[in-house]
C-alpha cells in the first residue's frame, strides 16, 4: 500500500481502504474529473503502483485528488518492456492499479495483454467500473441500446475502412466507433456510401467536457455537414443505428404459418410467427385464421 493511502475531496482527507493483492482495473473520467467513483479513488490511493498510458495525464488526476501512489508508464510502445516489471510486482503480492488516459481500460488500449497474462499467472483481476465514452455516447444518442456492437477505430485508409464497414453492415445492432477529428468527414462519407445514407447516425464529441456536442441526422446529412466544416476538436464517438430489416415475402410468411399450424394451436402459431418475422401478431393471427378456415372448407368439400 502507498505510504500515504489517502485521497482528498473538497479539502477533506479520506483514508483509503486496504487493497487485496492483484491487478485492479480502474475506470477514470473521460473528461469531467467529477465522474470518478469513490471506489476508484480509494483503489488508486491504496495501490502500490499505478500503471498508466501517460504519467502526465494520470498525474493531473492524482494531484487533483491528493493521491500519492507511484506511477509507471505502460502503453503500446513500451508494453513488452514494462509488462514483466508489473508482473514482478504482482508476484511480490502487491496491488497494482491499471488505468488508461481516460475511461475504462482495455477498451482500445494495451491493457488487454496485461490482464491476460495476470489471469494466466493466477493473479486476481478486479474490475473497478466507471466512465466509458462508448456508453456515454450510446446513452446520449437516442439510438436503440438493447443491442449494440463496439467496433473501435476503423482502418485509416478508405479501402480498408469500406471493407470493414461492409462486414458490419448487416449486424442487427447499433454500431459504435471511435474516430479521430481529422478522419471524421471521410469516415462519414464512407459510412453513407456503404451502410446507406438513410441510416441514422450520431456524432458525439467531447463527452462530459465543457464543449460537449451531440449531432444527429441521417448518415448522408452528417456526411454533408462535416464535409463543409473544418475538422472538429476533441475525442469523437460515432454511432450508427441498426439497419432496417427487410419485410419477409408473403409466400415465405404463408409457408412459415402453415408449418407452425401443424405443430401449434392457432394463437401460439401466430405468436411464434410474429417473433420470427417481426410482423404484427394480430395480422398473423388473422392470416392464420383464414388459412385454417380454408383448410376446413377443403376438408368438407363434396
Amino acid at each position: 500500500m502507498s505510504a500515504r493511502a489517502v485521497f482528498t475531496i473538497d479539502g477533506h482527507e479520506i483514508a483509503a481502504r486496504p487493497l487485496a493483492p492483484g491487478l485492479h482495473v480502474v475506470a477514470t473520467p473521460i473528461g469531467n474529473l467529477g465522474d470518478i467513483t469513490l471506489r476508484a479513488l480509494s483503489t488508486l490511493a491504496a495501490a502500490d503502483l499505478i500503471a498508466c498510458e501517460d504519467t502526465r495525464v494520470t498525474a493531473k488526476l492524482t494531484r487533483h485528488y491528493g493521491i500519492h501512489a507511484p506511477l509507471l508508464a505502460y502503453h503500446d510502445h513500451n508494453a513488452e518492456k514494462q509488462r514483466p516489471k508489473i508482473m514482478e510486482r504482482l508476484e511480490r503480492g502487491e496491488a497494482v492499479a491499471l488505468v488508461s488516459d481516460a475511461g475504462t481500460p482495455l477498451v482500445s488500449d494495451p491493457g488487454y495483454r496485461l490482464v491476460r497474462e495476470a489471469i494466466e499467472a493466477g493473479y486476481m483481476v478486479v474490475p473497478v467500473p466507471g466512465a466509458s465514452a462508448l456508453l456515454a455516447g450510446l446513452i446520449a444518442s437516442g439510438l436503440p441500446s438493447d443491442a449494440f456492437f463496439f467496433a473501435g477505430f476503423l482502418p485509416p485508409k478508405e479501402t480498408g475502412r469500406r471493407k470493414r464497414l461492409a462486414e458490419l453492415a448487416a449486424v442487427p445492432a447499433t454500431l459504435v466507433f471511435y474516430e479521430s477529428p481529422q478522419r471524421l468527414a471521410a469516415c462519414l462519407a464512407d459510412m453513407a456510401a456503404v451502410l446507406g445514407g438513410k441510416r441514422e447516425g450520431v456524432m458525439a464529441r467531447e463527452l462530459t467536457k465543457a464543449f460537449e456536442t451531440v449531432r444527429r441526422g441521417s448518415l448522408a446529412e452528417l456526411a454533408a455537414t462535416f464535409a463543409g466544416e473544418p475538422p472538429p476538436k476533441g475525442e469523437i464517438v460515432l454511432l450508427v443505428g441498426p439497419a432496417e430489416a427487410e419485410a419477409p415475402a408473403a409466400d415465405d410468411v404463408d409457408a412459415l404459418l402453415a408449418d407452425l399450424l401443424t405443430r401449434h394451436p392457432l394463437r401460439e402459431a401466430a405468436a411464434e410467427a410474429a417473433a420470427q418475422t417481426g410482423l404484427p401478431r394480430r395480422l398473423l393471427y388473422q392470416k392464420a385464421l383464414a388459412m385454417k378456415a380454408g383448410e376446413e372448407g377443403e376438408d368438407g368439400a363434396p
